[in-house]
C-alpha cells in the first residue's frame, strides 16, 4: 500500500488558479497510473484528471475540467501535480490522488489501489 500526501489547496475567487501537488511514499510510483478526484460531502467521489505511466504521458480529464486543468507527473519526485485555471465555484470540493492498474480502471474510483488519504481542500468563491 502507497500513501499519499496532497497540498496546494486553498480558497481561491473564482477564475482564479491553484496548483495542487500529490507526492507518494511509493517505491514503485513510476509503473502506475495516478489519478486525481474530487469529492463534495454528500456526493460520490468521481475522478477529475489521470495520467498514464507510459513515455508518451497519456492524460484524459472529466468533461467538466477539461480545457482546464492539466495533470502532469514528476516520476523522480514521486510527484504528480494539478493545475487548475479558470476556477469555478462547482470545483469547491476536497482533491484526493490515488494510483490504479490503467486509465481505465483510474476512471471508476472504486478500482483504485490504495486508501484514500485526507486530501486537500479547494474552495472557489463566487
Amino acid at each position: 500500500q502507497a500513501q499519499f500526501a496532497e497540498s496546494g489547496g486553498g480558497l481561491v475567487q473564482a477564475g482564479g488558479s491553484l496548483r495542487l501537488s500529490c507526492t507518494t511514499s511509493g517505491s514503485i510510483f513510476n509503473i502506475h497510473t495516478m489519478g486525481w478526484y474530487r469529492q463534495v460531502p454528500g456526493k460520490t467521489r468521481e475522478l477529475v484528471a489521470v495520467i498514464d505511466s507510459d513515455g508518451a504521458r497519456t492524460t484524459k480529464y472529466s468533461g467538466a475540467v477539461e480545457g482546464r486543468f492539466t495533470i502532469s507527473r514528476d516520476n523522480a519526485q514521486k510527484t504528480v501535480y494539478l493545475q487548475m485555471n479558470s476556477l469555478k465555484p462547482e470545483d469547491t470540493a476536497v482533491y484526493y490522488c490515488n494510483r490504479a492498474t490503467s486509465i481505465a480502471a483510474a476512471t471508476n474510483p472504486d478500482y483504485v489501489l490504495d486508501y484514500w488519504s485526507k486530501g486537500t481542500l479547494v474552495t472557489v468563491s463566487s
